[in-house]
């Protein structure tokens, strides 16, 4: 088998709408998925023994490469399923070049990445690795397939938009360097059902009027957030910003690329301790 290579695209929530918490203690919520272009880089070759993992890159101190991560989670579920056409092991090497904890799919979009990508090659159906994304987690689904989706339930009932105008939209993601702790920002989440997610008109339209419902307990505890989503809002061209999932990392989508370009070189001057990523929505 050649080594195949497979980017984990980063994930952003256009809105996220908490409508309530469910008797097994996890939030039904309302979203709109969508994917950048770019995101952490995997690559992943056959050996004779077992799976291995390296993690390299500018976010991978600290990770763990131990059987919990979930890469690795996500092959052994391939494994298991699939016993007679999944091989004995894999090498892996995770470039971790996007955040950890920073509400853009993370964990989730690598572990997407990996079903997609052995998935693909042993030509396994896509209804298994959604089943098995299932398992690992409640955004691996949305991130199997990375493009535009409505999400219900804790964010696993995916249901496809037509609509395609948000394609090749110009994107800024920012992070301060600061992560989230998702069960924190659900846990000082007010309770307040706020009203459902419009599914009529343009997906943009629904985004803008729509809402991120973990947005405001997130700049409570973190209140670099709404600096950086002030920053974001005052940038020439921007259509629509806000923060993505539980945060820290927010985003600006933009009319134009030169835009886009032009605040981030102003965010490297005004902010240059921020992360940022420059790229464009699939």
């Amino acid at each position: 088998m050649p080594k195949l290579t497979e980017i984990a695209y980063a994930k952003i929530n256009l809105a996220l709408h908490v409508r309530g918490k469910m008797p097994n203690g996890y939030h039904a919520l309302e979203t709109i998925f969508a994917f950048a272009k770019d995101g952490d880089i995997l690559q992943a070759e056959v050996n004779d023994t077992e799976d291995n993992l390296t993690i390299t890159g500018p976010f991978s101190e600290g990770l763990e490469a131990n059987k919990d991560n979930l890469v690795l989670r996500a092959v052994t579920a391939l494994r298991q399923a699939c016993p007679n056409k999944i091989p004995a092991g894999f090498s892996i090497i995770l470039d971790k070049r996007l955040p950890v904890a920073a509400g853009i799919g993370g964990g989730s979009a690598d572990a997407a990445a990996m079903l997609r990508m052995i998935g693909q090659h042993y030509q396994i159906p896509h209804e298994l690795l959604l089943s098995l994304a299932n398992s690992l987690g409640a955004d691996v689904p949305a991130c199997v397939d990375s493009c535009l989706v409505r999400g219900e339930g804790v964010g696993e009932k995916l249901t496809q938009i037509g609509d395609r105008s948000l394609e090749e939209k110009p994107l800024l993601l920012v992070n301060p360097r600061v992560s989230c702790s998702t069960p924190m920002i659900f846990k000082n989440w007010d309770g307040i059902d706020r009203g459902a997610l419009d599914s009529d008109g343009s997906i943009l339209g629904a985004a803008r009027s729509g809402r991120n419902d973990l947005e405001p307990p997130a700049r409570k505890i973190l209140p670099i957030i709404g600096e950086v989503v002030e920053w974001l809002q005052q940038q020439k061209g921007v259509s629509f910003s806000r923060m993505s999932g539980s945060g820290a990392t927010c985003f600006a989508l933009f009319d134009e690329i030169e835009d886009r370009d032009a605040a981030y070189k102003k965010l490297n001057i005004d902010h240059p301790e921020w992360w940022a990523l420059s790229s464009l929505l699939r």
